[in-house]
């Protein structure tokens, strides 16, 4: 292949890229300007176009035949299989004249490929061996997004020890990770996090106190080798610590035990509710005594936890309803739990001779919690009967009592669990049910239900009430510092929260 015009500049193999079927030439742009005016046509045997490029720093001079233009084509002829496709159209002003390029596909092959214009390349990174020394987290900032989850900004600065000679080199690394991740609601009733985008920042790398100097070339290189390394470990480290979040946020929806024979499960009931300011579950609550789940004997209404209650500033605000406490208790009924047995000796003036007596105390009436602001109270009915043990230790019947018992419930929270204690309010109201042994004095009952029965109740209570109900909780998350609020009709539990394994 010949170019008797180009006086003297023979065309020298700029770069190939096989993949795209593409060779480039070039010569001077002083050269092709004159040539265009006095060349009528160049081109070879194939009549393939030629791409010529000017010196390092020049403008690309691309050449193709567009209509009324002289065409300067040389092309390596083309291979099998090479499939004649116009790449692109391109307009270019050059010289007060519009080109346009096509090039061809065919298929990639492994080439080399010839440097040009006697550019010195980089040098490659000498053979140091690259330790991480430490990594310290001195910021760490979650930021809410509306209607769709979290945005997570890191800083860390990395220490890494650089061997090489004649001695090491210790470097600092800045580096920034910002993350956003979307909260939604798993199929199993469980949050979700997911990771959308993750972005690392990287600053320039400090060369520690003590260390000698370095040239810039070798440091260059090996901060670009430090980040090439680090860019997508950061992301994937995020990735990595999200999913065991969402395996902690699993057992949410985990069975926790009320009693021998009961427990109670959480789950979510609808989408993650996500403010600039805060991010609100509607959790159900479901109670189950012997594998069946406890069902109120009347509706219930939805509940709303109303903004700006609790305590300001808390992280975590669980809003309980007036149907979980009610659940609670008709579970407790239905366990028999809040039935007793109290024995004791009455005193000989009851009976011709003193006798071993006990009280059965059973619960046939659900016990019913009230909530007033600041203040919670439970009511319980118990129906009490008195029993002597006859001769042949059987028990027999004496008389019985239809009883009301107020008492004042205060709550708190430990261990992840609601406890309760108890005190009774007043009097003790009771009525006779029956009786075998003829007129009974309430009266004079009074003052003996006080010094037997009073005293075991709240024992009894206290032990049962003192079990405590689970909170919504996920493994290795704990409230810290919980206090508790009675409000009209619920109960909202202000705390902090720790994540400690």
């Amino acid at each position: 292949m010949s170019f008797p015009s180009l006086e003297g500049y023979k065309p020298k193999l700029l770069t190939r890229m096989p993949w795209r079927g593409v060779s480039a030439f070039w010569s001077p742009p002083s050269k092709i300007s004159p040539l265009l005016s006095e060349t009528k046509s160049l081109q070879d045997p194939n009549n393939h176009p030629t791409h010529f490029l000017p010196k390092a720093g020049n403008p690309l001079c691309i050449l193709s035949p567009p209509a009324g233009c002289p065409i300067v084509t040389c092309m390596p002829p083309r291979v099998e299989n090479s499939l004649p496709i116009p790449h692109a159209m391109v307009p270019t002003v050059r010289k007060s004249f519009f080109i346009t390029s096509a090039v061809w596909l065919r298929t990639p092959t492994p080439e080399v490929i010839p440097r040009f214009n006697e550019a010195t390349p980089s040098p490659p990174l000498p053979p140091y061996r690259i330790q991480t020394l430490n990594i310290r987290v001195p910021h760490f900032h979650l930021k809410f997004v509306a209607d769709f989850g979290v945005r997570l900004l890191v800083a860390a600065n990395f220490t890494f020890k650089v061997f090489r000679v004649p001695e090491p080199l210790e470097l600092m690394l800045p580096v920034v990770v910002l993350a956003d991740a979307h909260v939604a609601q798993g199929s199993i009733g469980t949050p979700v996090v997911s990771i959308s985008a993750c972005f690392p920042l990287f600053s320039n790398a400090n060369v520690s106190d003590g260390s000698s100097s370095v040239a810039p070339g070798p440091l260059a290189l090996v901060q670009k080798h430090v980040r090439a390394v680090l860019r997508n470990k950061l992301c994937l480290s995020v990735s990595n610590l999200v999913q065991g979040l969402n395996v902690h946020l699993g057992t949410l929806i985990g069975l926790n035990p009320v009693g021998p024979e009961s427990q109670i499960r959480y789950s979510m009931i609808s989408v993650p509710n996500i403010t600039k300011d805060y991010i609100s579950l509607d959790i159900n609550a479901v109670l189950f005594l012997l594998g069946k789940p406890i069902v109120l004997p009347v509706d219930t209404t939805p509940f709303v936890l109303p903004l700006h209650v609790g305590a300001d500033g808390t992280m975590a605000t669980v809003g309980l309803s007036q149907d979980l406490f009610d659940s609670v208790l008709l579970l407790l009924q239905k366990a028999g739990a809040l039935n007793l047995d109290i024995t004791g000796q009455l005193v000989a003036r009851w009976f011709p001779q003193p006798m071993p007596v006990a009280l059965k105390v059973q619960l046939g009436a659900t016990p019913v919690v009230t909530l007033h602001t600041h203040n919670a109270t439970l009511q319980l009915q118990p129906f009490v009967e008195v029993r002597a043990v006859a001769s042949n230790s059987a028990f027999r019947s004496l008389f019985s009592f239809d009883m009301v018992v107020n008492l004042s419930l205060q709550l708190s929270v430990s261990k992840l669990k609601l406890r309760g204690t108890t005190s009774v309010l007043g009097d003790i109201q009771l009525a006779v049910a029956s009786s075998n042994v003829g007129f009974i004095d309430t009266d004079q009952v009074h003052p003996l239900m006080d010094a037997v029965f009073k005293k075991p109740l709240l024992d009894h209570l206290n032990a049962l009430l003192g079990m405590g109900i689970a909170l919504p909780n996920v493994v290795n998350l704990h409230y810290v510092d919980p206090e508790v609020f009675v409000y009209e009709g619920y109960v909202v539990i202000s705390s902090g929260l720790l994540y400690q394994r």
